[in-house]
């Protein structure tokens, strides 16, 4: 009886091996189709079967033990000799007869692939056995991508902000009319006019100096690239010229009056309700330092003073004035210019050229630009260049 139920065991144990194997097959084929679904419901097929096969080791194990110590098929108490084979046995037999024993001791990772335990095999020395990355460098390679990503950075044109003139000469002078300080004065019937005052002009000077740069490109790079090689090199000229005219703008930013001494928010106040005269129209442009002091002010109530708006083009405001933010590299940590930008900074455009041509001595393109401007200051009294340092920012 025991022999019996031994190989049906046996039978549903090698059954249940050919099972495994081959929906381990079937879970590959779905996945290379990305077929998901079916390969997760296969894969739970496989780990049932897996259970199964391991209740029935189980039980194999306990009909063979109880032969050897004596049942009800082997009541006389003698041992039965059975013949074994060892893993190894198991293995080359497999391998010797092509696939076409097998074993239900052997385990099955793939359709006609045995796994075998690393303990019955040789042992590895992990600096000499095997193969590794360093072994197989000349049969692999690295990934690769061609598309370059842009480095996040905030660039704003400072031009926008200024009253431009287009020059059309190297040199010149702006002339800027000065308000009206005098008054008239009132006079009997008939009485002679008095003279009145004359308008009073200011000339602005400004002149015009050329910034240019050239970069010379084969032919064979534009012809083997795998972007527009071309376009990205004039995208990078196109920000060197913000670069370039932000610099200029910036320096005349800092030759307005300075206002050192700011460490309170009634201290921007101040400035915006008694030293700029009402008339102007006044903006933050500010670094990202003095942003953040900014950014942290509250009111009584605790509320915050900057918030969004939808009316203004950068899309804050700060007590009711619009806010630009620049990089502490260009306008300078904690700095600002508060006032009326476009009535403080006249910008004289006399050309902005991008230029390409081939050149036939290289065999490749010469990709030109060239700026010529001037950047002056127009009123000295319409704005202020403030270092912000609070004493103690709020909590």
């Amino acid at each position: 009886m025991f022999e019996e139920k031994i190989k049906e065991i046996k039978a549903n144990i090698a059954n249940l091996n050919q099972a495994i194997a081959t929906k381990t097959t079937e879970v590959k084929n779905a996945l290379e189709s990305d077929d998901l679904e079916t390969a997760r419901s296969i894969k739970a097929e496989i780990e049932e079967a897996k259970a199964n096969l391991a209740e029935a080791e189980n039980d194999l194990k306990l009909y063979e033990a109880s032969i050897e110590k004596g049942g009800a098929e082997n009541t006389g108490g003698k041992e039965v000799p059975q013949e074994t084979k060892t893993y190894r046995e198991s293995v080359n037999e497999f391998i010797r007869s092509k696939g076409t024993v097998t074993n239900e001791a052997l385990r099955f990772e793939g359709k006609d692939e045995v796994l075998i335990p690393l303990n019955q095999t040789t042992p590895v020395a992990p600096d000499t056995d095997g193969i590794k990355k360093t072994d197989v460098k000349p049969v692999s390679s690295e990934e690769i991508l061609y598309t370059p990503a842009r480095e996040v950075k905030t660039v704003v044109d400072l031009k926008q902000f200024t009253s431009i003139h287009p020059a059309k000469k190297a040199s010149g002078k702006w002339p800027v009319l000065q308000r009206a300080t005098e008054k008239m004065v009132s006079v009997e019937e008939l009485e002679k006019n008095p003279k009145l005052g004359k308008p009073q002009f200011k000339n602005v000077e400004w002149e015009v100096k050329t910034y240019r740069g050239a970069i010379p490109l084969s032919q064979e790079s534009i012809d083997d690239a795998d972007v527009d090689l071309v376009g990205i090199v004039a995208e990078t000229i196109g920000q060197m010229k913000v670069n370039t005219t932000n610099d200029a703008i910036a320096k005349v930013l800092k030759t307005f009056e300075a206002k050192a001494g700011v460490k309170t928010l009634d201290d921007i106040k101040k400035i915006l309700n008694v030293d700029l005269d009402p008339a102007y129209n006044v903006s933050f442009i500010v670094s990202q330092s003095f942003y953040q002091s900014m950014d942290t002010l509250k009111d009584e109530n605790g509320r915050y003073l900057l918030q969004d708006s939808i009316t203004s083009a950068s899309g804050k405001v700060f007590l009711g004035k619009p806010v630009f933010v620049l990089s502490d590299d260009v306008i300078g940590k904690d700095s600002a210019f508060v006032g009326d930008f476009k009535r403080g900074v006249l910008f004289a455009d006399r050309k902005d050229l991008g230029l390409r041509w081939a050149d036939n001595e290289i065999y490749g393109q010469y990709l030109q630009a060239v700026l010529r401007f001037g950047v002056a200051k127009v009123d000295d009294k319409a704005g202020y260049y403030v270092t912000f340092k609070p004493e103690q920012l709020p909590s």
